[in-house]
């Protein structure tokens, strides 16, 4: 069995909490630091983190956890020899992530969570998973907008604090206007309301949004990403968890589970990844 490994990482972690005499936040530390629970498999857990706020990919619905994350992450789960009922969800905001782990909050994170350089340099990541690519989202039946070199003169909105918005502004379009909103599902309340033309970030967190009940039909993804961003598995440094969980995701892709899931999350929006990129190879783990 594979679980000893998670066992063993929560130790490591346990450890390497005690020497630094970190505190955590966002999320309790939990029996076992890392959420596992000893190695029999009746008392053991294991804690994932998500986003709680994003529908489509990470969203908490009182006792529901649901969206494309989630999915891959209960596959993996499941691969690693843990049920369901064995995930402990934990809310990993983006600004805590690397924290959380450092400190054993979470034993893994699935949350949009970009591979890069600088994160590297403080923990591991399996995958990718997916690759998401900066997009627009515009209402159903928009005509003129069809990439990001097509927004002069148009209303744009993204999240405060993103730099989406502003990209599209210095890169494609200096015509464009920019709007901020506390979160996309506010970007999204104002284009219906006729107040802006456009939403952007990344194109699977459009389509999460588009594929909410309450904007069935209302909205579509463009279609025309301008950038490239590896959603990873965040691991502890030094993890011994990486290789299983990319066999994992190799797995779920070649049964089509990862393409099942990928519209189920996604249905109704037209939504269709960047061929050339999806499905992702994982890379060798290092």
């Amino acid at each position: 069995m594979r679980k000893p490994r998670i066992a063993l990482a929560a130790t490591a972690a346990i450890a390497a909490l005690a020497l630094s005499a970190c505190g955590g936040d966002g999320g309790g530390g939990g029996a076992g630091g890392g959420g596992t629970q000893g190695t029999g498999a009746a008392g053991e857990s294991i804690r994932i983190g998500i986003k709680f706020d994003q529908p489509g990919l990470g969203f908490k619905d009182g006792d529901n956890y649901t969206g494309f994350d989630v999915d891959v992450a209960k596959y993996v789960a499941n691969e690693l020899g843990y049920s369901e009922d064995q995930i402990e969800w934990v809310s990993a905001p983006s600004a805590q992530r690397e924290t959380m782990l450092q400190n054993g909050q979470v034993d893994m994170i699935f949350a949009t969570y970009s591979i890069t350089d600088t994160r590297k340099e403080v923990v591991d990541f399996a995958g990718p998973y997916f690759v998401a690519g900066q997009d627009l989202l515009v209402p159903a039946d928009s005509t003129d907008i069809t990439g990001p070199d097509s927004l002069n003169g148009k209303n744009l909105c993204s999240v405060t604090g993103s730099t989406s918005a502003q990209r599209v502004k210095e890169e494609f379009a200096s015509g464009v206007n920019l709007l901020e909103q506390p979160g996309y599902a506010e970007c999204v309340t104002a284009m219906e309301g006729g107040q802006i033309d456009a939403v952007t970030t990344d194109d699977i967190i459009l389509a999460g949004l588009a594929a909410q009940p309450a904007y069935s039909g209302k909205f579509k993804v463009v279609g025309n990403t301008f950038s490239e961003e590896n959603y990873g598995v965040g691991l502890p440094k030094g993890s011994e968890l990486c290789e299983d969980i990319n066999a994992a995701i190799t797995k779920m892709i070649d049964e089509s589970a990862w393409k099942d899931a990928l519209a189920k999350n996604t249905e109704g929006t037209g939504y269709e990844p960047n061929a050339e990129l999806n499905p992702p190879t994982p890379a060798p783990c290092a």
